[in-house]
Formats: structure tokens, C-alpha cells, sequence
């Protein structure tokens, strides 16, 4: 499977209150789940909430799914990239 970041454009959403991310999540989980109920493969490893904009990490095996998902369960996917490698502090360790 593929790795993707999606932006998404969700105006307000840096000072979203917790009950308002968890009914987000909530959301975003029963979308994935009935997606891969019908044997798609996605999945969400985790978000990062900013300003007016999240950047979320996906795992799938096309962005059709991204673009399938963000659909069902409306919250945009403004910008679909895909990763294509990944560094860390320890990759100048060889």
C-alpha cells in the first residue's frame, strides 16, 4: 500500500474544541470502516490539527480511496500527495 498526506482545508478547526475532534474521528472511523467492509484498503495512522488546515497520514492502495473517503465522510481532501520516501533524525546514520 501507499503512503499519502492529505491537506485539508477545515477553516477553524486549530481551535476545535476536543469533544468536537472526537466527534470528527468518530466520523472519519465509520467511513473507514464500512470502506473496508467492502474490502477497500485504507487507513488512518494519525493527524496533525493546524490553523485552518489538518494534514493527515493515510495508508492506501490508490488515492481514489482519499479522494472515496473524503467524499463519505465530507471533510475535504484539498491536497492529495503522495510519499514517496521517508527521513528521520537517525537517517544521517546510514
Amino acid at each position: 500500500m501507499q503512503r499519502f498526506v492529505i491537506e485539508r482545508d477545515i477553516p477553524d478547526i486549530g481551535s476545535a474544541e476536543r469533544e468536537q475532534l472526537r466527534a470528527a474521528a468518530e466520523k472519519s472511523n465509520s467511513v473507514l470502516h464500512a470502506m473496508q467492509s467492502e474490502g477497500k484498503h485504507i487507513q488512518w495512522e494519525q493527524s496533525y490539527v493546524a490553523g485552518d488546515k489538518t494534514f493527515c497520514i493515510y495508508v492506501s492502495d490508490n488515492p481514489g480511496l482519499i479522494d472515496e473517503h473524503a467524499e463519505r465522510s465530507g471533510f475535504p481532501a484539498t491536497v492529495v500527495t503522495e510519499v514517496r520516501k521517508m527521513i528521520d533524525p537517525t537517517t544521517e546514520k546510514g
